[in-house]
């Protein structure tokens, strides 16, 4: 008898210890996850940054125009979003992306941009319902800002300047490059930098 009851205290002891392990660690990850900010788009582009005027590039738009990006008026901002017909993290971004549309309509215009065959982003903008005036199919365009990877976007300002940019794989991404315009820094990341200093 007195064997099981030694056994029962120390099986109650070991079993308070790892409750105990159990809090510190739930302790912890809570720390670590106030330490974490939130990622937001990745900027890594090296020939253009917040601030600079966004660059003027000739684009053709899928309805048939040529106009000269950059040099056109602007009475709201306008994110453009660099995709590829055949980009499966651009295309689960289109909902995202016409939702913005919907909800930010007063303030904000999306533009659509790529490059490569006409009759590929003919058949895109059809099978996702795409307003071809806002598409525009420019390699010059990709080159002027730095896009090196997809899916990209550049958030321009009314002013015409690049209010923030990176690469975004997110919604959240998304939104991080409003949260940046509206927070007046370059991108989330710089914010946080200037937060902790």
């Amino acid at each position: 008898m007195t064997v099981l009851m030694i056994s029962q205290v120390l099986l109650w002891a070991v079993v308070i210890v790892l409750g105990m392990i159990c809090l510190a660690l739930a302790r912890q990850v809570g720390v670590l996850h106030e330490r974490l900010a939130p990622a937001g788009a990745l900027a890594m582009n090296q020939n253009v940054k917040a601030g600079d005027a966004a660059p003027s590039a000739p684009v053709a738009t899928l309805d048939g125009r040529t106009i000269m990006f950059g040099e056109n008026k602007r009475w709201k901002s306008e994110l453009l979003f660099f995709l590829s017909p055949d980009c499966p993290v651009c295309k689960t971004l289109l909902p995202a992306l016409k939702s913005f549309q919907k909800t930010e309509k007063d303030w904000l215009d999306i533009t659509f941009a790529s490059d490569g065959e006409v009759a590929s982003h003919e058949a895109f903008v059809a099978a996702e319902n795409l307003d071809p005036s806002r598409y525009f199919v420019s390699e010059q365009l990709g080159r002027a800002f730095g896009v090196s990877k997809l899916p990209y976007a550049v958030l321009i300002g009314e002013d015409g300047k690049i209010a923030s940019l990176g690469l975004v794989n997110t919604r959240e991404h998304l939104e991080s490059l409003v949260e940046a315009k509206e927070r007046g820094v370059a991108s989330i990341q710089d914010y946080m930098k200037k937060r902790n200093q």
